[in-house]
């Protein structure tokens, strides 16, 4: 009888630190490369949609100014929708012509605030969204840098023409498509990093998951420890 003891107290010392160290190895390899893949691949998406944007936007306005300024409109749909070269000192869609310092400001708040935001990115539609904002942002923003009559007060080069509507340029459409992108996400619950109003987000909650079931194994391998210690006297007595 003595001698099943120190063989019970092996494997009953054993056992706890295989399932600890099981329990913990998947946790800590999981852990690791969660968080960073996915961030990286969404401001990829971020940098793709407005880079897209703004190319499309800045070649439409260049060959509206060499093609279409001072010339006759190109009517594409009879008279409801025209292709008319026009500079916009104000906002988009032919808005606030007084203020262009104030809209020049506040477009390059937008840029910034996108630019903050892209650190915690996770959501593919907001990458999507954001990228159309940064774009269109950046469209707009070099006209008024780069365009007559000074710096920050460059009139945009805007050209789509609708009936009984305004007047445009594809940053604006940029624009538009991605703020109302924003406001149905916001509406849905989604946030930028993923996570949805009222729950989180499943892979920063793995770690912490694994790590509680370890804690009572090592509780009852402190508890075994000293029952045995006076059979171990015994024993030698």
């Amino acid at each position: 009888m003595g001698g099943s003891t120190p063989a019970s107290d092996g494997r009953a010392s054993d056992s706890p630190a295989s399932e600890s160290s099981a329990s913990d190895g998947p946790a800590s390899d999981s852990a690791e490369p969660v968080a960073p893949a996915p961030r990286r691949r969404r401001v990829g998406v971020l940098l793709s949609v407005a880079l897209l944007a703004y190319l499309l936007d800045l070649g439409s306005k260049l060959l509206v100014v060499a093609k279409l300024e001072d010339h006759n409109p190109i009517h594409l749909l009879g008279s409801w929708v025209m292709l008319q070269a026009t500079r916009n000192p104000g906002a988009a869609f032919g808005m606030g012509a007084a203020m262009t310092i104030v809209f020049t400001i506040i477009a390059t708040s937008v840029v910034v605030v996108i630019c903050r935001l892209a650190r915690k990115l996770y959501s593919l539609p907001w990458a999507i969204a954001l990228g159309l904002l940064l774009g269109g942002a950046f469209g707009n923003l070099t006209d008024r840098v780069f365009r007559a009559p000074s710096v920050f007060r460059g009139a945009v080069v805007d050209f789509i023409s609708v009936k009984h509507f305004a007047v445009f340029n594809l940053a604006d459409s940029a624009i538009v498509c991605g703020g109302i992108l924003v406001v149905i996400l916001s509406f849905l619950g989604t946030n930028p990093d993923g996570s949805v109003q009222g729950g989180q987000r499943t892979e920063p909650t793995e770690p912490s998951e694994a790590q509680p079931e370890s804690r009572p194994e090592s509780q009852s391998q402190a508890q075994s420890q000293p029952e045995q210690r006076p059979e171990d006297r015994d024993q030698q007595g």
